[in-house]
């Protein structure tokens, strides 16, 4: 298995995906070699057996950019230095490598790559051992840059790792469509797996700590609502509009208050936005969290708002729930064709949204229906089930391959 990152070192829901799909992979028998591009101690994985193929820090390998392609994917891998583990492409051309010498040195029987970071690498393997590859799809580069552009040799990897692949796993029907209209890749060639949450995982001892977030706690009881988004402040996440619809929402009802989880390159505009807006004073910058911070900021909120223009799944709505939240969701999210009991609007309907955030906030009774309803149905859906999938699709495309 080929990832980019695993937990506690993952910079978003990449990681956790890899890391709850292996762990149920396990269980189910699969013994897998999980190959990472950097070195670090992963506490608590003992289900697989994690290969470095560099002796980067995750701090380094963060530093690289892999989530905005825009800025540090310049070159081809041929034209990569191998030695040059400071460039995105030096650290991928060193990772092929790593993984050529690991299938050379050990018998597999499949090839999974997780999106475009591992997918050369996939390919690489693939030519080496004709073993069957299957490429599973988080994120394309049509939603990382928000648009039809984004960068044309990230946009010629997928391509070149979906054409290659012998079956492709996609996390969502918006995410499958993406491919097929976009790549040109045939349906009965992709398999739609949504994503699940691990509740078991969420049950370590943790309790909410008020004083983590204590002025909000205190405007709560002088009766605001909380709404929170914890994401990467990147242009795919829609978080420009969800600040102006947040401002008009303001308007209508005044005791709103937001708290935006995360960082990003688009964060000194964030702020400098809420400014313009006149909201700064009800907007609340976290900067990056995890751990028991990141927890906290989901169990304050009243409202959790994803305002992605595109988002293939979307971990954190999940995981919002989990904490109590109502959910507003753009209808470009992948999650929304798992869960029901929520609000949906366009990202771009700033107005719509402000209508959503203002009829919870205006009324008890919508506000806890909808944040007891969506648990019902989060519930209903397992990595268990998501590893079964998988391995479904590991023997009938070893059987195909073989045939």
């Amino acid at each position: 298995m080929l990832g980019w990152e695993l937990p506690p070192h993952n910079s978003g829901g990449l990681g956790v995906a890899c890391y709850h799909m292996s762990k149920a992979l396990a269980i189910q028998g699969a013994d897998i070699d999980f190959v990472i591009p950097y070195t670090a101690h992963h506490p608590g994985i003992d289900f697989m057996k994690i290969h470095s193929a560099t002796k980067l820090t995750p701090l380094q390998r963060y530093g690289l950019g892999a989530y905005d392609s825009s800025k540090v994917i310049t070159k081809t891998l041929s034209q990569a230095d191998m030695k040059d583990l400071k460039d995105m492409r030096g650290v991928q051309k060193r990772y092929v490598k790593f993984v050529e010498g690991l299938v050379a040195e050990n018998d597999y029987e499949v090839i999974h790559a997780h999106d475009w970071l591992t997918m050369e690498a996939g390919m690489r393997a693939k030519e080496l051992t004709n073993l069957p590859l299957i490429v599973h799809v988080h994120a394309t580069e049509f939603d990382r840059s928000g648009s039809d552009s984004g960068n044309p040799i990230v946009h010629d990897i997928e391509y070149q790792g979906l054409m290659m692949a012998d079956r492709i796993i996609a996390v969502s029907n918006i995410t499958k469509s993406i491919i097929m209209q976009k790549y040109g890749i045939p349906a009965d060639k992709i398999e739609v797996v949504h994503n699940a949450i691990d509740v078991d995982s969420f049950n370590d001892g943790y309790e909410y700590d008020f004083s983590t977030y204590k002025y909000l706690e205190a405007l709560k009881n002088e009766g605001y609502t909380i709404v929170v988004t914890i994401t990467r402040f990147t242009i795919q996440k829609g978080l420009n509009n969800l600040l102006k619809a947040a401002a008009k929402a303001c308007q209508k009802y005044d005791k709103f208050v937001f708290l935006f989880g995360g960082d990003g390159e688009l964060r000194d505009e964030l702020i400098q936005l809420a400014s313009n807006l006149v909201i700064s004073d009800k907007v609340f910058f976290t900067g990056f969290i995890r751990g028991k911070q990141w927890r906290d900021a989901y169990s304050v909120g009243d409202v959790f708002v994803m305002s992605s223009v595109s988002e293939p799944f979307g971990l954190t709505a999940l995981e919002a729930a989990h904490h109590g939240n109502a959910l507003i969701i753009s209808k470009q999210s992948g999650v929304g064709e798992v869960l029901h009991s929520i609000f949906r609007y366009d990202f771009w309907d700033e107005d719509v949204l402000a209508d959503q955030l203002v009829g919870i906030a205006t009324s008890n009774a919508l506000k806890y229906s909808l944040q007891s309803d969506v648990q019902h149905e989060y519930n209903r859906i397992s990595w268990r089930d998501v590893a079964a999938k998988c391995m479904n699709i590991y023997k009938s495309t070893m059987q195909r391959v073989v045939a």
